[in-house]
């Protein structure tokens, strides 16, 4: 027989409890739900049994997250969130045939050229500054000189240009002279011929002012010392800088031979002083 609406399948409700007076019955032992088995939807759940309500059916819900599961738990479900959205543009951008920043990364004329200019950010630098930068990057070859041929063509490679801006800085900067210039240049990889024009345009009278100007400020470092002692000194700090020996010594001995009569000069200034004083 099949209970009324008024009846639950353990007998007729207790309407009296629906005011707060009453209580359900107990669940007959014959009854209770077997093991495994979905209760009634109308069932009042057994002590260990999770309450069903929006959920799907059979599912239990729970406003608490999971133990365990606290913020960061939900900060890792956006973050995944995020990288599967990642990934299907990603998967996108190969559909449209883009190139992804990895495979650009990946090929050796790219790699070549941003090397390149971030090189010569800020400086120029010769071609074969910038080809030994590629090799150490394990550039090929045939790469390098392809894109270092482009970069010459657009002029952002010009040993010329550099040749002659190098001698004009080191020589009002450090007062070097022609034969180190050209060594400078060599060692950076300038052509002969570039190297040969760039220390051309040095006049032989400012590159014997400039001599003139560094023996001037050691000059008076070396006083007390014998002559001669300073004149070795004084030339080989000129030979250091790339000055010839003749031109060397010829201005180390001319502004010797200056101090040397200057002092004479102050010495027959003060004897005359000192006689002067004893006249009066």
């Amino acid at each position: 027989m099949t209970p009324s609406s008024t009846e639950s399948a353990w007998g007729p409700r207790d309407w009296s409890s629906h005011g707060g007076g009453g209580s359900w019955p107990e669940t007959p032992a014959d009854l209770a739900p077997a093991p495994g088995s979905r209760p009634s939807p109308g069932a009042e759940p057994q002590p260990g049994e999770a309450r069903f309500g929006d959920a799907p059916f059979g599912e239990a819900r729970s406003d608490k997250p999971a133990p365990g599961r606290g913020a960061r738990g939900r900060r890792s479900d956006r973050r995944g969130g995020r990288r599967s959205a990642d990934a299907a543009g990603g998967a996108s951008d190969e559909a449209s045939g883009e190139d992804a920043p990895v495979g650009a990364a990946a090929d050796p004329a790219s790699r070549a050229r941003d090397i390149c200019l971030r090189l010569l950010t800020g400086q120029a630098r010769t071609r074969r500054q910038l080809a030994d930068a590629l090799r150490r990057k394990e550039i090929p070859d045939e790469v390098a000189e392809q894109v270092l041929d482009r970069l010459t063509e657009v002029g952002l490679i010009d040993d010329a240009a550099y040749a002659r801006s190098w001698v004009e800085q080191r020589q009002r900067s450090r007062g070097l002279a022609r034969r180190a210039l050209a060594g400078e240049l060599r060692a950076k990889g300038v052509d002969s011929a570039l190297v040969a024009e760039a220390v051309a345009e040095v006049d032989p009278d400012d590159e014997e002012a400039a001599a003139r100007r560094l023996v001037e400020r050691k000059l008076s470092s070396t006083r007390g010392l014998d002559r001669q002692v300073r004149l070795r000194r004084l030339a080989g700090m000129l030979a250091r800088r790339g000055y010839p020996e003749g031109l060397a010594l010829r201005v180390v001995r001319a502004l010797l031979d200056e101090e040397a009569a200057e002092d004479d000069e102050s010495a027959v200034g003060l004897e005359n002083d000192h006689l002067d004083s004893g006249e009066e």
